[in-house]
């Protein structure tokens, strides 16, 4: 039985670092403390909880003595170090007093990349659950590198809510939800409070990084949403300051943007790790009638579709598959390595057959390897 299936109303919830801290920095005990309360309500109200944290840079410069973030690598680590460790305390020090226990776990892509180690980590998020305690989950920024590094926690919360298959996923920012244009130097941007799709338009309005406490910005929870639509989970963006905004977005109060498409999604478990937590060894171009063909009618892609390719992958490699704009429409799980996609771009497959027979009824991409975005 999946985690879904046990936990109905199950929510994972990101909190920002700008949202996590104060003006001078530090991490803000007081707002932990406030949040901890809202997810001890909701778990009485049968909605379990996940809760992704930013913050432990913040929180280890603050305990480590930095008086401004570092430059180097090893303190950078450090801080991470010294700053989960805070971070942890905070949480497990506020839910102890609710009657809550909770969990830390610390994720590299490294572990979600691996198919059987991502069935593991799903596992300690089952049994935490199952025990009725709150999984407090971070990037280990200790021991990440730049090729398994998920870049920004808004992406890692998506992957954890599709690991999990969670019933919503809400990230608390330090703005109200996704504008029309930057409501910071344009008065006339307006918040958008419905998107069912992440179009051209939609990505164009995300804009740059946020505040200078995170890594992320409008532009990586908007890549967090189109994911989560694609997993057929709603996600909302709302202010995480406003008062009791958590319980109000779980319980269906009109808060922030929500990301919902009226189509259900189209990802099996299978299918999320593949477009969602494996990293893409290389992209495929492909014409607009291949384009057509995926997005519109679920079809696998052919060899003829592809314009052209690049980047280094073996055949059984996730790759990355983009339309003639350079769009990300789906990653996949190629069936030719780099070397004969280059041969077969653009071929039909009775031709391709001639040369490679064991290829000639091969798909580049075949659409059950395939998520769809």
């Amino acid at each position: 039985m999946s985690v879904s299936e046990q936990f109905e109303g199950l929510v994972v919830v990101k909190i920002g670092s700008s949202t996590l801290t104060t003006p001078e920095g530090t991490v803000d005990d007081c707002y932990i403390r406030d949040l901890c309360g809202q997810v001890a309500e909701l778990h009485k109200q049968g909605h379990p909880v996940i809760i992704v944290t930013s913050g432990a840079a913040a929180a280890g410069r603050e305990r480590l003595g930095f008086s401004s973030r570092p430059s180097d690598i090893p303190s950078l680590q450090a801080c991470a170090a010294a700053g989960q460790a805070a971070l942890t305390e905070s949480y497990a020090k506020e839910l102890a007093k609710l009657g809550i226990a909770c969990g830390q776990v610390l994720l590299t892509r490294r572990d979600v990349v691996d198919r059987e180690s991502y069935l593991n980590v799903r596992n300690t998020f089952d049994r935490l659950l199952e025990l009725g305690a709150v999984p407090v989950v971070n990037e280990n920024d200790t021991v990440s590198v730049a090729e398994f590094a998920f870049g920004d926690n808004d992406m890692l919360g998506a992957i954890v809510a599709a690991l999990v298959g969670a019933s919503l996923y809400v990230v608390l920012s330090d703005v109200d939800g996704l504008y029309t244009a930057n409501p910071s130097t344009n008065s006339d941007a307006e918040l958008i409070r419905q998107v069912s799709s992440v179009d051209r338009k939609v990505a164009s309005m995300a804009g740059g990084a946020g505040s200078t406490m995170g890594t992320g910005g409008m532009a990586s929870k908007v890549r967090a949403a189109r994911a989560m639509i694609a997993a057929g989970i709603p996600m909302i963006i709302c202010h995480g300051r406003r008062d009791r905004v958590l319980v109000d977005a779980v319980l269906g109060d009109d808060v922030g943007t929500r990301f919902e498409s009226d189509m259900p999604g189209h990802g099996s478990g299978r299918k999320l790790w593949i477009g969602l937590a494996e990293v893409p060894h290389g992209v495929v171009t492909v014409d607009d009638g291949a384009c057509k063909a995926i997005v519109d009618n679920g079809a696998s892609l052919l060899p003829v579709g592809v314009r052209s390719t690049s980047g280094t992958y073996a055949e059984g490699d996730v790759v990355s598959i983009v339309d003639a704009s350079g769009i990300e429409i789906a990653r996949g799980v190629t069936r030719y390595s780099s070397d004969d996609m280059v041969r077969i771009r653009g071929l039909k497959l009775d031709v391709i057959g001639r040369f490679l027979p064991d290829k000639q009824d091969q798909p580049a991409v075949h659409r059950d390897e395939m998520l769809v975005f």
